[in-house]
């Protein structure tokens, strides 16, 4: 399976998530970030907007409000959940940029 494909996984599990967790759709509801993931030999990006991600597709958007760089198969071990996102981030396996605020609301992602 590519990455795109994986990627599009982790999305509609965010979707599955928001639809099922009121909670947790409430604490992303506010945020409107743009998102850039950059993997080194592929990039994609998002917007996250009211609770629901738009707009996923391959390449990078100029500003974007977080960037989360990484290589495919470190990615590929956040999405299947063999690494956990605070180990990736704490051994330097993902960098994320952007807000913290706002970073710390992504957990709803993996």
């Amino acid at each position: 399976m590519n990455m795109k494909s994986r990627i599009q996984e982790m999305v509609d599990r965010f979707h599955k998530r928001m639809a099922e967790d009121p909670e947790a759709k409430e604490e992303v509801m506010s945020l409107k970030k743009t998102v850039n993931i950059d993997l080194g030999t592929e990039s994609y990006s998002m917007r996250l907007e009211d609770a629901e991600i738009k707009e996923f597709k391959e390449g990078l958007l100029d500003g974007a409000d977080i960037l989360l760089k990484s290589t495919p198969e470190n990615m590929a071990a956040l999405i299947d959940g063999s690494l956990r996102p605070t180990k990736a981030y704490i051994t330097k396996k993902i960098i994320i940029k952007g807000n913290i605020q706002d970073v710390l609301k992504l957990k709803h992602l993996f």
